[in-house]
């Protein structure tokens, strides 16, 4: 089984298994730094690093619940995996969560799965091959304005009195899942997506492959490429869009200095 079929298998089997785990009611505290967890998440990353594990042995682990191991540091090949993408939604009984797997090599990922068992929506991509929904090929949109375009991000930070030069009407929504909300501009459901805070390897791997290879524009807000398996595990910020929007975008953000 190659590493696609297979980390979509594992993707499929941990959907059930978090949506199982919902209906039967969650176990739900606090991690340190104050965001949520619950028992699913941690059933479901244990699911997925027996499984994968079993079947790749000499792959790396990083996980958003798994305690760090620097020997994956070492190894030739690694899973980046977020077990439960959009923790806040999945309590709350709403489907914009996903299980996020990436086989990342050599600081980039060669296969990604993001799979929303609630939408029945899975994405899917490898180095070589193309972006899909469900097995049909995706790609971003052809919208050309801000004005107007559909955007997923913070709509108080768009509104923000501080801008140079204030945004356009455009159509604001937001999504818990990170990876989600990649995944619908790779599909053109929305036109960009933008996050002005540093983003976890683990919220981005699997789905900045489904974006390349969609033909969206995937980097931070100054414009740089990212690399993963890094011993400090965090990309600085997002931008996400469409090829025409993309440069129009960088040049409203460019100019910030993130702490």
């Amino acid at each position: 089984m190659n590493d696609l079929d297979l980390i979509l298998q594992a993707a499929r089997e941990a959907g059930e298994l978090a949506l199982a785990a919902r209906e039967g009611g969650l176990k739900i505290w606090s991690k340190e730094g104050g965001s949520p967890v619950t028992d699913a998440d941690l059933a479901v990353d244990t699911l997925l690093k027996t499984e994968l594990g079993a079947e790749r042995p000499g792959y790396g682990w990083l996980s958003e619940e798994t305690v760090d191991d620097p020997a994956r540091l070492t190894t030739t090949r690694q899973f980046v995996v977020d077990p439960i993408d959009g923790t806040a939604a999945f309590m709350k009984g709403k489907p914009w969560f996903a299980v996020s797997i990436a086989v990342v090599e050599n600081g980039q990922p060669v296969a990604g799965v993001v799979h929303a068992p609630a939408l029945n929506e899975t994405y899917a991509a490898t180095v070589d091959g193309p972006a899909t929904l469900n097995g049909v090929i995706i790609e971003p949109s052809a919208t050309q304005s801000l004005e107007g375009s559909a955007m997923l991000g913070d709509a108080k930070m768009f509104a923000h009195p501080a801008w140079r030069e204030p945004w356009p009407d455009m159509r604001i929504e937001s999504r818990n899942s990170i990876a989600y909300r990649m995944c619908l501009v790779a599909a053109g459901t929305f036109d960009a997506a933008i996050a002005l805070s540093p983003k976890s390897e683990w919220d981005v791997a699997a789905a900045d492959l489904i974006c390349r290879r969609a033909g969206a524009w995937l980097s931070d807000h100054k414009g740089r490429d990212f690399a993963y398996n890094r011993p400090v595990p965090l990309v600085p910020s997002l931008v996400c869009a469409n090829r025409a929007l993309a440069p129009l975008i960088l040049s409203r953000v460019g100019h910030i200095e993130l702490p």
